[in-house]
């Protein structure tokens, strides 16, 4: 089991990297056209608008008994903070830092990302990490930081530096505010937090006095957002609720070396000692993460609640409907005895004990 899941969980993680780090050099190619607050905004609509269409297709298609489960009224708290600080704050911030920063420096403190997701998750929230997930992370954020190094560049720590700072903040504060209703439907949290951000991000824009692009703009910054946004964030959230937020953050924050390499296949941008030094040092962060074996006794406590499912040690129930396998998928209302067991495992769902 515990190999199935870490290599699930790392695939979707890492597909949600490769997604969204190709929408980099995407969005490069029309930053010429549109404002990067306008952009942001019409990036964050074309995943809501996209997603939402599909999340209504994939309902009618689907039994119930085979659907994620809904959003809650339990979590719109969660799902309110994480919009606000993840599709609003983050978004005004980082652009309005970025008029008085430079480029390498910007591209630096973007990795500030990922320490503040691991970080939050670690001693806020409480998951669980040791020093081979540690070592892992570092090895990784020294990757990503060669890799947006810029030779010569002075790194000044000024207002606007503090403002994306900020930003990187607000994205962790999300990412670990998000891992709390993983567990409902993926596609459902990301079309909500796409429309909204979205909306907000195009009325400010619009209200500065941005003009929209024309149609065929408009277009393809809303395909780049459904993938590089929505589709991205969908592949996040099943990841997380695989494994933690930490490490989920961890294989995402590979997401600058995609951009890179495709930027070197796209834009013929040069393959450089500085991008293979980097991708060595992530290479190693994510073999350490990628051969973890956690294990120790651990005590779960009775609990009900729904999400989507298979049966396997955790999940033994019995079905009232004869029409739900318990070999497939399915989402129900169903409840966990009180156990104590040891076996390998992550901080998914289910385990997210203290040590």
């Amino acid at each position: 089991m515990i190999s199935s899941t870490l290599n699930k969980g790392a695939f979707l993680a890492i597909l949600a990297s490769v997604l969204f780090g190709a929408s980099t050099p995407a969005a490069k190619l029309l930053i010429g056209h549109i404002s990067p607050q306008l952009l942001a905004g019409l990036l964050y609509l074309g995943s809501g608008l996209g997603l939402s269409f599909l999340s209504i297709i994939a309902r009618r298609c689907r039994a119930s008994s085979s659907q994620e489960t809904t959003l809650s009224r339990r979590d719109m708290p969660w799902l309110g903070g994480a919009v606000v600080f993840g599709g609003i704050l983050g978004p005004l911030l980082l652009t309005t830092g970025l008029n008085t920063t430079a480029g390498g420096t910007a591209s630096l403190l973007l990795n500030l990302e990922a320490v503040f997701t691991a970080l939050l998750a670690w001693f806020v929230f409480r998951e669980n990490f040791d020093r081979r997930i540690f070592s892992g992370m570092v090895a990784i954020i020294v990757g990503s930081v060669i890799l947006a190094w810029q030779p010569g560049e002075t790194v000044t720590i000024s207002f606007g530096a503090l403002l994306i700072s900020g930003a990187c903040l607000c994205w962790a504060v999300d990412n670990n505010l998000t891992r709390n209703i993983s567990n409902a439907d993926p596609v459902q949290i990301a079309a909500v937090k796409g429309l909204i951000a979205g909306i907000v991000n195009t009325a400010i824009a619009l209200g500065a006095g941005q003009k929209l692009p024309a149609f065929p703009l408009l277009l393809a910054a809303a395909f780049v957002g459904l993938f590089g946004y929505g589709i991205s964030l969908v592949l996040f959230i099943q990841a997380l609720r695989r494994l933690g937020t930490a490490r989920t953050g961890a294989y995402f924050s590979t997401a600058p070396f995609v951009g890179a390499m495709l930027s070197i296949l796209l834009l013929h941008d040069p393959l450089t000692i500085t991008l293979l030094s980097a991708s060595g040092f992530m290479a190693f962060g994510l073999w350490l993460h990628l051969t973890e074996v956690h294990e120790h006794e651990h005590y779960h406590q009775a609990e009900e609640h729904e999400h989507m499912h298979t049966h396997d040690e955790h999940h033994q129930h019995a079905h009232a409907s004869s029409g739900i396998s318990a070999e497939d998928p399915h989402s129900h209302w169903h409840r966990h005895a009180a156990i104590t067991h040891s076996h390998p495992h992550f901080p998914d769902t289910h385990h997210r004990h203290d040590h």
